[in-house]
């Protein structure tokens, strides 16, 4: 297995109450071609997701974002995904979700950009 954990904030100390609130809280790890992530996913942290979605898709025709251990996710995350997903169809991949809960899905629903990802029912939770 080739687990990595992905450090969102590499080199950097935080200095004060804002860069501490600016600070990635979602935990980024990869095994093969799934990116587990966990902690919430949210405006702070859709740098070091598009950048670890965009490093499997050089690596892998198809990847699966493995969402059961997100506890906060926004609808900025909602947007980072699905852009990631046309980006690896425009370039003849396929990007998945699967462990998504039944308020994710809710999002991806309300939000009208279910339609852009492909969400694998039988891993949700």
């Amino acid at each position: 297995m080739n687990d990595s954990v992905i450090d969102p904030n590499p080199g950097s100390a935080a200095v004060g109450a804002l860069a501490d609130s600016a600070r990635s809280v979602v935990d980024v790890v990869t095994d093969g071609p799934v990116l587990m992530l966990s902690g919430d996913f949210d405006g702070r942290s859709t740098w070091v997701v598009r950048s670890a979605i965009d490093d499997l898709l050089r690596r892998y025709d198809d990847v699966v974002v493995d969402l059961s251990g997100v506890a906060i996710l926004d609808l900025t995350a909602i947007k980072v995904l699905a852009a990631a997903s046309r980006r690896a169809a425009a370039q003849g991949h396929h990007l998945s979700l699967r462990g998504c809960c039944p308020a994710v899905r809710r999002l991806l629903h309300l939000s009208g950009l279910r339609r852009l990802l492909d969400v694998d029912h039988a891993a949700t939770a």
